[in-house]
Order: structure tokens, then C-alpha cells, then sequence
């Protein structure tokens, strides 16, 4: 590495050349002595002197992550399913089966109750943001397998004849898709949102019925596509630049599901019978998206 010299250094040396010339060849000049001097060391001042005039870059600034784009992704994690039961029977036509109405509303109490189910929820999304300033918008689609069965038992009716009646309701379910909207803030790569929209759930709901009055029988049943709501917020990180993970939690509530069916005995007795159930659904689930 060379040495920058000082001004000073520089005429110490041209002081002691010129000394040192006048030793060994006295009456020699000594402007050859300081030219020599002068263009060994200059372009060593030069260059310091640019160093020293040269202004530091500043390092560069990380650019700030944005959240507009579209997306593609999967989702995988737990729900819960939830469900009110009921059932009445019609008094019946010219031969009921149940026909005091004391009976009849034995069979209503006893087909009366609720239901829950935990499972797997998974499937796929897809959806848009904009990011205007620290805020996001956007709108998501999804669809996931979600197979639960809420069921309802009940073995302990008893009719004013003493026979006994067992009624059984489930309700079924094998899919939920939703269309939300998304609105959230952002700090660079974390994005903090709620969201609410429309919400789709396919259903069968089944019953069946039993008492030793003449052995009579009968059940109800319906399969059916439900429109309800959801609300929901979650959270989501950028962990690169086309690659971000949520976790996300959503509450849907749907309409009743009803079903129309009958009992009949050994004798030709009847009575029509109407089944229902409502449904609700929890989600909590975990998400990957690729950003395009």
C-alpha cells in the first residue's frame, strides 16, 4: 500500500535531495532534483485529494413490499359443524297412526335437539388486492371439502300407550365454498383484515322414525345446496415476494333445511312427518397463496 505524503514530508524530502545532490554532485542544479520529486509523488496527492472530495453513497433503501395482484393457493385445517333439530307430525287423515294429540306431542319433544361435529376442512382459493397507502381490498373465492354429520339421537319416548319411540336426525355435510370481500391494513410484508360475504354449503339431512305401536315406521329427507353469510378476519405474511401464508377464521350461518316425510304401522295407519335442521359453521384454517 503507498503512503500518502503531507506537504511537509514532501519538503523534508526535496531539503534532503537537495543536500544529498549538493554531497555527490556539488554545482549540480537542482531543478532536475524537484521535478523528479514532483512527478513521483503527484499521482499519489491527486488521487487522495479525489478520495477525500469523493461524497459516501447512502446504502440503498429495501423496497417496500405491495399487495396488489392476484392470487392462486390451498388451505387445510378444522371446522365445526352445528345443528338444531326438530320434527312435528301432522294429525293424520282418515286412518292416523297417532292419533291422540298427546302422542303427537311426544314426538315432537322427543325429536327435538341439537347436534355438533368436528372435521377436516380443505381445498383451494383464488382472489385479487389493491393497496392504496397503508390499506388493502380485495376479494376472495374459495371452495373446500368439509364432510361432518351432526347427529341427534333420542330412544326414550314413551307414548300414552306405553310403547316406546326412537328418533333419529342427521345432517350432512360435504362442501363449503365462499365469495368475500377483504379489507385490511398493512405494514410492509404483514396484512391484518376482516371480511364477510356469501356463503355455500351442500347438505343431506335425514330422519327416521320408530315405535312398537304396530311396528310403524317412517323417516324424512332432503339433499340441497344452502346459500347463507360469513364473517371472518385473519392474518397474512409475505414470505417472499410471490409466496405469502394466513391463518384465517370464519363464522357462516345458514337457513333451515327441511324435509318432508311420514309414518306408517302394520295397520294402515299414518301421520305425515316434517324434519328440520338448521347448520352453522366455524373454520379455523391455515393458507398458502402464490402471488402472480
Amino acid at each position: 500500500m503507498r503512503k500518502i505524503l503531507s506537504f511537509n514530508s514532501i519538503r523534508g524530502l526535496i531539503s534532503s535531495s537537495y543536500r544529498s545532490s549538493s554531497r555527490v554532485w556539488r554545482g549540480a542544479r537542482l531543478g532536475p532534483v524537484v521535478v523528479g520529486v514532483v512527478l513521483l509523488y503527484a499521482p499519489i496527492l491527486v488521487g487522495s485529494a479525489r478520495a477525500a472530495d469523493m461524497p459516501m453513497k447512502a446504502a440503498a433503501a429495501a423496497p417496500v413490499f405491495n399487495w396488489t395482484g392476484c392470487y392462486v393457493g390451498i388451505n387445510g385445517g378444522g371446522a365445526a359443524a352445528g345443528s338444531n333439530l326438530t320434527n312435528v307430525v301432522d294429525p293424520g287423515g282418515a286412518n292416523p297412526h297417532l292419533v291422540d294429540p298427546a302422542d303427537r306431542a311426544t314426538v315432537n319433544a322427543t325429536g327435538t335437539g341439537s347436534a355438533n361435529d368436528l372435521g377436516f376442512i380443505g381445498g383451494g382459493q383464488a382472489g385479487c388486492n389493491y393497496q392504496t397507502g397503508a390499506f388493502v381490498v380485495g376479494v376472495e373465492g374459495e371452495w373446500d371439502y368439509f364432510g361432518s354429520k351432526s347427529t341427534f339421537t333420542n330412544p326414550n319416548g314413551v307414548l300414552t300407550t306405553t310403547d316406546t319411540l326412537t328418533i333419529t336426525q342427521t345432517l350432512k355435510t360435504s362442501s363449503l365454498a365462499t365469495i368475500r370481500p377483504r379489507l385490511g391494513i398493512v405494514t410492509d410484508r404483514t396484512f391484518l383484515y376482516a371480511t364477510g360475504g356469501v356463503a355455500f354449503a351442500r347438505v343431506n339431512y335425514a330422519e327416521t322414525y320408530a315405535d312398537t305401536l304396530n311396528t310403524a315406521t317412517g323417516g324424512a329427507a332432503r339433499s340441497t345446496t344452502l346459500t347463507g353469510w360469513t364473517v371472518g378476519a385473519g392474518w397474512e405474511w409475505a414470505w417472499t415476494d410471490h409466496l405469502t401464508v394466513k391463518t384465517e377464521y370464519l363464522f357462516a350461518k345458514f337457513p333451515t333445511t327441511n324435509a318432508l316425510g311420514g309414518i306408517l304401522d302394520t295397520a294402515g295407519g299414518g301421520n305425515v312427518l316434517h324434519g328440520s335442521s338448521d347448520l352453522t359453521i366455524q373454520t379455523a384454517r391455515l393458507g398458502l397463496n402464490y402471488r402472480f
